[in-house]
């Protein structure tokens, strides 16, 4: 019976979440319409062989470096390929390589900011030490020394970018873990002679998700950006792959004669940064009361 009771009442209060978030979130309009960039963005992505009129490595050399026209939306580039169809196929690879370095960074990053958090002692010590020697290199240069001892291609820097981003996920979890492990909740379950492992992750990560999922929105702006800066010198994605970060150093060099070759692939990195930055202030703001719009 007494369990009977203590389950009830989280019922009224999760759908008085559901209300709060269809009134405050939405009423957010710059991560609304945020969101909604993001959406377009994918899929396009996805349906890049539908939307893109041409093969983004399709070559016509008597079409180098045209402007923008009814044929070619966003015009070609050096080798005469369409620039509209290159950026379109460049955000699949562009935002699939951001999430697979998220991907990376959470999968590790989440159960050691977990175990740090809840045991403490010397294992938090161990975990905290690693991750304040990555933290203190700049993260595009500790990336730069695992790509150029692995060698240079999207994966690599994809790994590499991945290390460099679990420090800051796991220290947000530790962090949250903290605060969550002096609970009364978690003391019951101790009581109740539930094992550390169902404790941390049956318990406390549920209430780590709010805080993971900003972190991971924001991570995916910043991964977008250092993926395009390795692609950018020549570390990332390799040619002729479409990708935003090599088509903005090859259109670098026609900046004064055919500047749309830059501008095209610069535009889609900021539009598309700017989007999840916007959304992860408007999810940060709905989780945390005391920036709620009401």
């Amino acid at each position: 019976m007494a369990q009977i009771e203590t389950t009830k009442p989280m019922l009224p209060f999760r759908r008085k979440n559901k209300t709060m978030f269809q009134s405050s979130f939405f009423k957010n309009y710059l991560a609304v319409a945020a969101g909604v960039v993001i959406l377009i963005i994918v899929l396009l992505a996805i349906f890049a062989p539908l939307v893109a009129p041409y093969e983004p490595n399709e070559q016509n050399l008597s079409n180098s470096l045209q402007p923008a026209s009814s044929e070619h939306i966003f015009g070609t580039d050096k080798q005469g390929r369409d620039i509209f169809s290159r950026v379109i196929y460049g955000a699949r690879t562009t935002l699939l390589g951001a999430v697979f370095v998220v991907g990376i960074a959470t999968v590790v990053g989440v159960p050691l900011g977990l175990i740090a958090g809840y045991y403490g002692g010397k294992i938090d010590n161990i975990i905290t030490r690693v991750f304040d020697v990555i933290l203190a290199f700049p993260a595009l240069l500790l990336a730069f020394i695992i790509v150029a001892v692995f060698g240079r291609g999207l994966e690599n820097a994809v790994i590499a970018l991945g290390i460099v981003y679990i420090p800051m996920i796991a220290r947000l979890v530790r962090s949250v873990t903290l605060v969550e492990k002096e609970q009364t909740y978690v003391e019951a379950a101790r009581n109740l002679g539930f094992s550390n492992f169902r404790i941390i992750f049956m318990h406390i990560l549920p209430n780590c998700v709010s805080p993971i999922v900003v972190q991971i929105t924001i991570d995916l702006a910043y991964a977008i950006l250092d993926l395009a800066a390795m692609s950018f010198l020549g570390l990332g994605v390799q040619p002729p792959t479409a990708d935003w970060g090599s088509m903005l150093e090859e259109g670098r060099q026609y900046l004064l004669i055919s500047p749309n070759t830059a501008l095209a692939s610069g535009f889609a990195i900021m539009i598309t940064v700017i989007a999840f930055n916007l959304f992860g202030d408007g999810l940060q703001q709905h989780f945390d009361p005391k920036q709620r719009k009401v």
